[in-house]
């Protein structure tokens, strides 16, 4: 049997080189004014899945990318 993509999880996360899953940020859509500007500034910058559960559920989910 053919293991397709989850084309959900493909397009919230992308692999690294280094096999890492990088992901965008939460909380960066609304309600801005409340926040302050160095955690706006953080959001902006990529989040990087390394290990753990998750890491294990999304190589399942992305067999080939």
């Amino acid at each position: 049997m053919k293991l397709k993509t989850r084309r959900a999880a493909a397009k919230r996360f992308s692999k690294t080189a280094k096999g890492y899953f990088k992901h965008a940020r939460a909380n960066k859509s609304h309600l801005l004014f409340d926040k302050p500007r160095k955690r706006k500034r953080n959001l902006k910058r990529p989040n990087y899945i390394k290990s753990g559960q998750l890491h294990h559920n999304l190589k399942e989910l992305m067999p080939w990318d």
